[in-house]
């Protein structure tokens, strides 16, 4: 009785853990995007509080550009994925430590702010790729 009672009534099926539509490289960008533009107020400003607010902005986005791009790899991007583009792994390993305490959350290096950004812009090619197939 029990069995039947949970077993699944209805089989389902999807490439991510959701219909396809919900996954977008585009929020690890704009927060990569407000990474770098903070960075920039950080340099302009002589004012400690504001820069002390910004420095833990620019954290918090970073966060959420790791958060983004982890999402990407661990629920939208399937093995098929990773033996189409072999350096996939590599790629998403590297903007994430861009993002890391040694690139954006724990620097006010623009350039790496840059290389994450283009870093993402690499991700999101292969992603629109995979959403042609």
């Amino acid at each position: 009785m029990f069995s039947r009672l949970f077993a699944p009534t209805v089989e389902v099926s999807a490439h991510c853990d959701l219909p396809c539509g919900v996954y977008d490289p585009a929020q690890a960008r704009i927060e990569a995007e407000s990474i770098k533009a903070l960075i920039a107020k950080v340099e302009a400003s002589d004012d400690a509080d504001f820069r002390t607010r910004a420095i833990l902005i620019k954290e918090q986005r970073s966060e959420e550009v790791k958060k983004h791009l982890w999402i990407l790899w661990t629920d939208y991007f399937k093995a098929p994925h990773f033996e189409k583009y072999p350096n996939l792994h590599t790629l998403i390993n590297d903007a994430t430590k861009l993002a890391g305490a040694g690139g954006t959350k724990g620097g006010l290096n623009a350039e790496v702010a840059d290389q994450l950004l283009a870093k993402i812009d690499e991700i999101a090619e292969i992603f629109w790729e995979t959403k042609k197939a």
